[in-house]
């Protein structure tokens, strides 16, 4: 068992390794401005999800409130550009390192909640995030913080020519967050928060620090969503509370890993890959007549897949193995 294991993880990195190559080389076949853009987000979402994953699939705690996290990171990043100067690489940093020692800080007691009652806890709080961002002066308020832009430059990470450098950023953090996962799922953290996620007391039992696992993926969590926050931010050169931190953003965090398979590695990814793309091109070609007819069929697709593979598209391929090894 122990070599079988060994074998697909080396498998699982070897894959990843070239599925990243392959998209590095996309851009130099696809120079359509619009199918750029789509393949950007494609790919901070399949980030954002995988780092969802981390305490809502391995861990089992259910968040509907990332989209603070989101907030937050892009905010810092914005905040110490516009107003102190501060590189947009630092801010990254610092916004990542503030929505952990949030997270940990709201985890404190909201970890004590179980259920539907942690589920509701996490979307009131991310709600009052959003109320207050919103009533902020010195941030903006409803009015948000348009990022000055003065053409293009690593040091300031901001391009106007292209959007090439957008992709690789994202590309990197995708492989990232895949990564981080990849190497905490073998790891010491990654058995128990499986432990806590099937039986809490069961894993209490056995020595499993439960309040401090979840607290530790709650903190690895929110800091790879909010370095996914500021570099949302640094791609539109603007924002406000709506558009960092609605709730919007903690679905799409969720969706992609539940569409391909909540608590596996390539679930986020997969889903990901589907569900981006389906959502920009169904609100560009069928969403036009004002009659939310893009979201009908968006939101009738995701439920037939979800009906038809309840475990996520991933169990396709778990499928396909169960099938070549009983022949």
């Amino acid at each position: 068992m122990d070599k079988t294991f060994t074998a697909r993880r080396r498998r699982d990195l070897i894959i990843a390794a070239a599925l990243a190559g392959l998209a590095a080389l996309a851009p130099l076949f696809i120079k359509d401005v619009y199918v750029q853009n789509i393949m950007i987000l494609t790919l901070m979402y399949a980030a954002l999800s995988q780092s969802w994953n981390i305490l809502s699939g391995y861990c089992g705690q259910i968040s509907l409130g990332h989209a603070l996290y989101f907030g937050i990171g892009a905010y810092t990043t914005e905040l110490l550009f516009t107003k102190f100067g501060v590189l947009p690489w630092f801010g990254m940093l610092a916004g990542g390192m503030t929505a952990a020692i949030i997270a940990m800080g709201l985890g404190y007691p909201f970890f004590r909640l179980r259920g539907h009652y942690f589920v509701i806890a996490t979307i009131v709080i991310a709600e009052i995030g959003l109320l207050l961002f919103q009533n902020w002066e010195w941030a903006g308020a409803a009015m948000g913080i348009t990022v000055p832009v003065r053409g293009d430059s690593w040091l300031k990470f901001q391009f106007m020519r292209s959007k090439l450098p957008y992709f690789y950023f994202a590309l990197v953090l995708c492989s990232l967050a895949w990564f981080v996962t990849w190497w905490l799922e073998d790891s010491k953290w990654g058995f128990w928060w499986r432990a806590v996620k099937d039986n809490p007391e069961a894993a209490e039992s056995l020595g499993v620090v439960v309040f401090n696992s979840k607290m530790g993926a709650a903190a690895v969590s929110a800091f790879l969503v909010a370095i996914g926050g500021a570099f949302y931010a640094q791609f539109l050169a603007y924002i406000d509370p709506e558009s960092v931190m609605g709730f919007q953003f903690s679905l799409l965090m969720a969706l992609p890993a539940v569409l391909g398979g909540i608590g596996t590695l390539w679930g986020p990814v997969l889903g990901a890959v589907i569900l981006i793309p389906m959502t920009e091109l169904t609100r560009s070609y069928i969403g036009g007549s004002g009659r939310g007819v893009d979201l009908i069929v968006y939101g009738a697709l995701i439920v037939a897949i979800s009906l038809a593979l309840p475990q996520g598209l991933v169990s396709l391929f778990s499928r396909s193995k169960a099938k070549g090894a009983t022949r």
